[in-house]
């Protein structure tokens, strides 16, 4: 669509060095039985499900990074952030999928 914004796509190394920074909050929008079997130490769920971006965790002055299996689920949690009017633009491209075949560990 014309003059929308973009969606900031971060690459799984780029989420590991922030969140090894402690610059970001990672949210797994995945839902709850996804999140229990594997996911990404750190990360906080917030199925889209049952999603609301004005009830979204503060991330006390870090970004706040938008995470699911593929990236399909977090762009569209992306989406509904700026329908709310919030600045939330940032996702891990490719979600948890991307970071294991980056080689990254999850937490089981």
């Amino acid at each position: 669509m014309f003059g929308s914004p973009k969606t900031k796509d971060l690459t799984a190394h780029q989420v590991k060095a922030a969140l090894d920074a402690r610059q970001i909050l990672l949210v797994d929008v995945r839902e709850p039985a996804e999140f229990a079997a594997e996911h990404i130490a750190g990360a906080v769920n917030v199925p889209l499900s049952s999603f609301d971006p004005k009830a979204l965790p503060s991330a006390d002055g870090k970004t706040l990074v938008l995470q699911c299996g593929s990236g399909k689920r977090s762009a569209t949690a992306v989406d509904h952030c700026r329908k709310a009017g919030l600045v939330i633009d940032t996702h891990l491209t490719g979600g948890i999928m991307a970071w294991k075949a980056a080689g990254l560990p999850t937490v089981r």
